[in-house]
């Protein structure tokens, strides 16, 4: 009978130890997976000519600000070469659906990511919005 315990506690503790590193290999950063990864406040990224700031308001109302350079002619195209957003097409034009690593969940929370160009709230979706050299814009979690 102690036998049988000692192979079955054996097992028991293999399957976690398996199920532990399937869990951590699963939680990489989408970044290592070709999609958007989390970046620190402050980042650079990309490359071109033009460059504009980008500063992302979290669910948690953290603001990170990241710095694009792009050769891009909108900003929706300028964010999703950089890695930095994801996002759909709609009949509205692209529905931004991760921004900086986090997804929104429209459909089952309400949340969604709404466009700011300085300061204002936009009134054409990103992929329709010219980058501007120094120009702030905004990506900020709001609810339906």
């Amino acid at each position: 009978m102690k036998t049988t315990v000692k192979i079955a506690t054996r097992i028991a503790c293999a399957m976690v130890v398996l199920a532990l590193g399937l869990l951590v290999v699963g939680c990489g950063s989408a970044d290592d997976q070709g999609g958007v990864g989390k970046g620190p406040d402050g980042a650079v990224v990309g490359t071109g000519a033009t460059s504009f700031t980008l500063e992302v308001v979290e669910p948690d109302k953290d603001v990170t600000t990241i710095t694009v350079n792009t050769d891009a002619e909108t900003v929706g195209e300028a964010l999703v070469e950089t890695g930095v957003a994801e996002g759909e097409d709609s009949d509205f034009g692209l529905f931004i659906t991760t921004v900086n690593g986090t997804r929104l969940d429209y459909e089952g929370t309400g949340e969604y990511w709404a466009f700011y160009v300085n300061g204002e709230f936009a009134m054409e979706s990103v992929d329709k919005t010219p980058v501007e050299d120094g120009a702030v814009y905004k990506m900020a979690v709001e609810h339906e």
